[in-house]
C-alpha cells in the first residue's frame, strides 16, 4: 500500500470490480482506448491487476480518495508487453473516473507509484506511452517529470499511434 497526502493506492480487491468495469463502459473515459470495453476485456483486465502484485512485486495499484474512500481508478507499473517495440521494461499508467479528472488525482498517485517503484525494484528507467490525442495523459507525464522521448515513439499493430516519455532512474533517486 502506497498513501499520498490524498490518495490510498492498495492492492486490488472485489470491492473495485464493479466500480473498474463501469468506468471501462465509459465512452468518454475509454476514448483513447478504442472505446468501451466489452464485458470480456474488462474482466480480463481486472483479473491482472488483481493477480500483478503477487507476481512482480509492484502493480497498477487500486486508488481510493481519502477524504470520502471512493474508487477513482488505478495508476501503478507492470512490466511492458513483449511484443511491444519499447519492451523490455516497466510502464506507468494511470486512469481515473470522470469525475476524478482535473483535481491533480493522477499526477499525484503517479508521482507516488514512480517513487516507489525505485525504492523496490532495480529499474534504469521507467516508461509511459499514449495515444498523441491523449493531452490529459501527456501532461500528466510531463508534471511528474518524464521526458519525451520521440525516437521511441512506436505504433501497434492495432495502426494506433504511441508517443513515448521516459523517467530516468537517475531522476528519482
Amino acid at each position: 500500500m502506497i498513501e499520498t497526502e490524498r490518495l490510498i493506492l492498495a492492492p486490488w480487491t472485489e470491492a473495485e470490480r464493479a466500480p473498474y468495469a463501469a468506468m471501462c463502459a465509459d465512452p468518454e473515459v475509454m476514448h483513447d482506448y478504442g472505446g468501451p470495453w466489452d464485458e470480456a476485456r474488462t474482466q480480463e483486465r481486472f483479473a491482472r491487476h488483481v493477480a500483478a502484485f503477487a507476481a512482480d512485486g509492484f502493480c497498477k495499484w487500486s486508488i481510493r480518495r481519502k477524504a470520502d474512500r471512493a474508487w477513482i481508478g488505478y495508476c501503478g507499473l507492470n512490466p511492458i508487453f513483449p511484443d511491444l517495440p519499447v519492451s523490455p521494461g516497466l510502464e506507468i499508467g494511470w486512469r481515473m473516473v470522470r469525475d476524478a479528472w482535473g483535481h491533480g488525482y493522477a499526477t499525484e498517485a503517479a508521482r507516488a507509484a514512480i517513487g516507489d517503484t525505485f525504492q523496490r525494484a532495480d529499474a534504469a528507467e521507467i516508461i509511459a506511452f499514449t495515444h498523441p490525442t491523449n493531452a490529459r495523459s501527456r501532461a500528466v507525464m510531463r508534471r511528474i517529470g518524464m521526458h519525451r522521448a520521440a525516437e521511441r515513439d512506436f505504433v501497434y499493430e492495432t495502426g494506433f499511434p504511441a508517443v513515448v516519455y521516459t523517467a530516468p532512474r537517475t531522476d528519482w533517486v
